[in-house]
């Protein structure tokens, strides 16, 4: 079975998807990073080759941990998120005008027009945007993220929650709760303050037109759509494919590059015990630090000097 192979590694989750060559998707999975993204990178490709056997043609990456992904398991396209979550939206929604992306440690905005992105903007500082402010209010709640959208939808009066920062949102929410306000109006509030927060950081005036797509894994949470909507009022559309869309495009990436011998180092990788180190270079003043992947005593995939110097001996 040939195909192509997209990888998305973020700093939560790890997603990875295969494609057949005509970019039908032909397997899939969503898994937890847990800070050990070789070793998920590893169960990933290790789940896909006893499952389908198949014959990778080209491979995509992207996420923030892509330069990773690239060095260890061979990439054709490397391309940042915004490129690849544009290239999938437009896939299945060719006149999509907007993307709202929020993933477990940053969120971004994409605006495109007539196919092509023309703005777009992200939020790496403020955790009170992502899905890891959800986790954690969850946590403390004693419920799953997982059961915070369905929780939110009962609400009659969701309460006004401070979400400009995370440390006041959990403040804020820990008085409303000794106020005796209810689960279901807290968490509905805690979702608005979530969508209140990535508008201000992102939107600042864009012109946020339709078709609207809300894409990454907290589009799963029915609460905060309805609170996006609410906000915006418009329609917001939550794709199929929503939690592996970055992966998708990076893998549709490699397939329209045409890829005619692919870098892919072989389904091999993920039977090996892999050991990750660092060190720096004090070969001149720029003291770069390089990363480095073991297999046993051969070095395969060393990265982050500027000048090539480790990088080019693997």
């Amino acid at each position: 079975m040939q195909g192509y192979l997209g990888i998305d590694v973020g700093s939560v989750t790890t997603k990875v998807v295969f494609l057949s060559k005509k970019g039908a998707i032909l397997w899939s999975t969503y898994r937890k990073t847990m800070g050990q993204p070789i070793w998920v990178l590893q169960s990933a490709l290790s789940d896909l080759y006893h499952e389908l056997t198949p014959t990778v043609l080209g491979v995509g990456a992207t996420g923030s941990g892509r330069g990773l992904a690239s060095h260890l398991i061979g990439a054709d396209v490397v391309k940042n998120e915004i490129t690849s979550h544009a290239v999938a939206a437009i896939r299945y929604y060719p006149d999509v005008q907007t993307i709202v992306e929020i993933g477990g440690q940053d969120s971004k905005l994409i605006l495109i027009r007539d196919g092509v992105v023309i703005d777009f903007s992200m939020n790496t500082v403020c955790a009170a945007g992502t899905g890891s402010f959800l986790e954690h209010q969850a946590s403390r709640l004693g419920l799953r993220v997982e059961e915070l959208g369905t929780i939110a939808l009962n609400a009659t009066s969701p309460v006004r929650i401070a979400g400009r920062c995370t440390v006041f949102a959990e403040s804020d929410m820990i008085h409303k709760q000794q106020m005796g306000h209810n689960l279901e109006d807290i968490v509905a509030g805690l979702c608005d303050a979530l969508v209140r927060n990535y508008l201000n950081n992102l939107s600042r005036g864009k012109d946020l037109r339709e078709p609207i797509l809300f894409q990454g894994g907290v589009a799963a949470n029915h609460g905060i759509k309805t609170s996006l909507e609410k906000e915006l009022k418009k329609e917001i559309l939550v794709p199929k494919y929503f939690s592996i869309m970055g992966a998708i495009g990076a893998a549709l990436l490699a397939l329209e590059c045409e890829v005619k011998a692919t870098k892919f180092k072989g389904f091999r990788i993920f039977s090996h015990h892999l050991i990750s180190s660092s060190f720096y270079c004090d070969g001149c003043p720029n003291t770069c630090g390089v990363m480095e992947v073991r297999d046993g005593n051969e070095v395969i995939a060393r990265w982050g000097d500027n000048c090539g110097k480790w990088s080019s001996t693997t």
